[in-house]
């Protein structure tokens, strides 16, 4: 044998044992930083400790995203009690692991010493050299779901799902990398996921192969089977988007376009271009601004849109845009260049995405317009004209919107709003006075905290637009920049109605199309693996339904042999069947119970109350000690009573002496709402969490959160949007026990009700969790 193939043999032979002492280096007790008698909850708390420290998204090291990595891997293998047992009988945990990216570079290093040339067998062993440029694309599993499924609500994102030994990863490379620099440049998102470190986001998404290319946008995930060819890609994120985001606008149908701003309370931009069809960068920017703009486009090198372009002295070999507010007669802003770029637009549409006078229409709008004071150099006061609808308050509007183009700052917001549609929210500014019935109101005010808290003062007299009013107006805007004490009315106002919302049909209507069209594409691009749970339920059907017939047919043939009934019995039968049906519909109407039942979630019946449960069903869970149990159990009682009906709805109450670490688990997920506190604290073990109940869809695994509520706090209770009717407050009241200390740990109820109306109606923020922890 020649010495050369003898030395490349030998090294063939050698190169398992090389991986086995580089993975022998690997201990994960040493990087969790645990003895190895460690029980599972000290590792927990260990592992938790360190990613919250090492995660890439926070620590800017160098050496983070590595060390993250590592302590990943060591508490897969650490949780595991069968590839615990395996690493610590044999070093190993039983399963390829593959290395860490210092590993990695450590083995190349070795192999490179030996002068390995790895393209003789067309391995990918230096993968770190051929994906430096999907390094800035990686994503983890948590900030996949706390950041990437967000914002897929705001712009699509295009992900590929690689490893290290795929082979097809390679030859899709420069496709892909040609796709995402340019995708990325006109303002999609793109994602690459690592499936030998990331196994949990890669099952999440449902990734069964590498490479898999799939694309996410609205929270749902869509994947991609044609050809990895650059046109094919393209087509397919143009493909995620609505297909209404920007209308086709011609001579025929400007005016009646421009004019939609008084119905949907936008303004309206208009682009210029001589492409034929619209551009994917226009059609990205209007999925990203379409909760505040409407977009229409205009092919100036078509037929019909000479009068259009004449009105408005279009170049028609420049690309322009111009948004249109009030005013549809001229432009608010217009601009022109020959390359329209992404942060161009942005930088435009962000400075015109209200109208000069915007209506408040929900309170999401009335927060953006009229944000909360942060300190006292950023006052923002927001000028509200209360009016009606109709040509009788035109002329008083009119006069307003030309007073605030006229008087436009920084520190100024001129809003108005129609008082019959928030009745609510003007009846507590202008305390219900006669001088202001049928007339408009003018109110200045500023918002003080997010629990609805305003500081305010009205004109004395009513609005009509008069020279005088403006005089009066300017002096009292004048006084304020000096005088801030000059609003001395300080009220709280309700949540305002979101008036655009679109009906509960409509939602229904919307919902079921999606589901049919992901049952379609599972159908025809599945594989098996995904397609044994629609099979299962298939043939589930058909087994029932020839099981029916069945049992119909012999049923029938048994009733022939017995004797005909008599007229009465006859008789007798259909009014016992009438009286048993009207009863059956009476009672889909009330409560089917006289009381509620409130079972323990233990570590018993876990599995079937949230864990299995069916879908569409949700275990409304409180939260409570052993202390408060008596006085919360009645009041939570007395809150969901009504909702008893819905068979949909389970009812579950928690012990938090017992399940304090299952809570933070999942408290974890809703940071921004119910923020944990560091457990090195000394305060930690002491945090209440009383009264706070979650709405778990052991389904879908999310859950909504309701804060409790607390006498004096201006933060209010999250996801209620009225206060209580003063008859069942006293009713409520009446019914609490005598002691002062039980009534302070009902209120943290309080509103509870309501929050249940928003949970029925799918309006309440959801938290969306991997799987669900065990209930030790």
């Amino acid at each position: 044998m020649e010495p050369g193939r003898a030395g490349c043999l030998l090294l063939l032979l050698l190169l398992p044992a090389l991986a086995a002492a580089a993975l022998g280096e690997f201990d994960p007790y040493r990087v969790l930083g645990v003895g190895r008698s460690s029980s599972q909850a000290d590792i927990k708390k260990a592992y938790k400790r360190l990613a919250r420290e090492w995660h890439p998204d926070k620590n800017k090291d160098p050496g983070a995203e590595d060390k993250f990595i590592q302590i990943s891997k060591a508490y897969e293998i650490l949780s595991n009690e069968e590839k615990r047992a395996n690493f610590d009988r044999y070093g190993d945990a039983g399963e390829s692991q593959g290395f860490s990216q210092q590993q990695h570079r450590q083995f190349h290093r070795f192999h490179d010493g030996f002068y390995f040339d790895e393209s003789f067998f067309h391995f990918p062993f230096n993968s770190e050299r051929r994906d430096t440029s999907d390094e800035k694309y990686l994503l983890h599993f948590s900030h996949y779901i706390n950041e990437i499924v967000p914002d897929s609500f705001k712009k699509p994102y295009l992900i590929k799902i690689t490893s290290d030994w795929c082979f097809s990863c390679i030859h899709i490379e420069p496709v892909w990398k040609e796709v995402a620099q340019e995708l990325e440049a006109l303002g999609a998102g793109i994602g690459v996921v690592h499936a030998g470190y990331e196994r949990r986001l890669a099952h999440h998404l449902g990734a069964h192969s590498t490479p898999t290319l799939l694309g996410l946008i609205n929270g749902k995930i869509t994947f991609f089977h044609n050809a990895v060819v650059r046109e094919n890609l393209r087509q397919f994120v143009e493909n995620l988007l609505p297909g209404n985001l920007v209308e086709k606008i011609t001579d025929k149908n400007y005016i009646s376009f421009l004019s939609g701003w008084r119905k949907d309370n936008k303004p309206h931009v208009l682009l210029f271009d001589h492409m034929p069809v619209v551009p994917l960068l226009y059609k990205l920017t209007a999925f990203a601004y379409r909760d505040y703009l409407s977009f229409g486009y205009v092919y100036v090198g078509l037929r019909g849109t000479e009068e259009l372009s004449s009105q408005y002295n279009i170049n028609v070999y420049t690309p322009t845009m111009m948004i249109f507010k009030e005013h549809i007669d001229r432009p608010a802003d217009v601009v022109q260049a020959r390359e329209m770029k992404k942060q161009l637009i942005d930088d435009f549409l962000s400075q015109n995405k209200f109208l000069m006078v915007a209506r408040l229409t929900s309170q999401r709008l009335f927060q953006e317009l009229c944000p909360v004071k942060k300190s006292h150099r950023q006052r923002k006061h927001c000028v509200v004209l209360l009016t009606g609808e109709g040509e009788k308050f035109a002329e008083a509007y009119e006069a307003f919107l030309t007073f605030a183009v006229a008087n436009t700052k920084d520190t100024l917001k001129f809003v108005h709003v129609y008082s019959d549609r928030q009745p609510e929210f003007a009846d507590t500014l202008l305390m219900d006075e006669e001088k202001y019935h049928g007339r408009s109101a003018v109110v200045i005010l500023e918002r003080r905290n997010n629990a609805g808290k305003i500081a305010y003062k009205a004109l004395e007299e009513a609005w009509q637009g008069s020279k005088e009013d403006n005089f009066i107006l300017l002096d009292l805007l004048d006084q304020l920049r000096t005088d801030p004490g000059l609003l001395s009315s300080e009220t709280v106002v309700a949540d305002l109605n979101d008036e655009l919302a679109p009906m509960f049909l409509i939602r229904w209507f919307y919902s079921t199309l999606d589901y049919i069209s992901d049952c379609w594409d599972n159908l025809f691009h599945s594989n098996w693996r995904e397609m044994m749970p629609l099979l299962s339920l298939l043939f589930s059907a058909l087994f029932i339904l020839f099981g029916t017939v069945i049992v119909q047919a012999f049923s029938d043939s048994s009733d022939t042999r017995d004797a005909p009934p008599s007229g009465k019995e006859e008789t007798a039968a259909k009014t016992e069947k009438n009286d048993a049906n009207f009863s059956k519909e009476s009672n889909s109407r009330i409560p089917k119970k006289g009381f509620v039942e409130v079972t323990e979630l233990t570590d018993i019946n876990y599995t079937s109350n949230l864990v299995r449960l069916r879908p569409g069903h949700m275990n409304v869970v409180l939260i409570l000690s052993n202390s408060t149990k008596t006085p919360l159990l009645q009041k939570f009682a007395l809150e969901v009573y009504t909702f008893t009906g819905s068979s949909s709805l389970h009812f579950s109450f928690l012990s938090l002496d017992k399940h304090r670490e299952w809570l933070e688990y999942l408290l974890e997920f809703a940071q921004d709402v119910a923020p944990i506190p560091n457990q090195y604290d000394k305060h930690f073990l002491e945090r209440d969490y009383t009264g706070y109940v979650l709405a778990l869809n052991g389904h879908k695994k999310y859950f909504c959160l309701f804060k409790p509520h607390k006498s004096g706090d201006e933060g209010g209770t999250l996801g209620s949007c009225k206060d209580y009717d003063a008859s069942q407050h006293a009713e409520a009241r009446g019914k609490s026990s005598s002691s002062p200390g039980s009534r302070s740990i009902k209120n943290k109820l309080h509103k509870l009700s309501f929050w249940m109306e928003r949970l029925l109606e799918g309006s309440l923020q959801r938290f969306y969790i991997p799987s669900w922890p065990a209930l030790d």
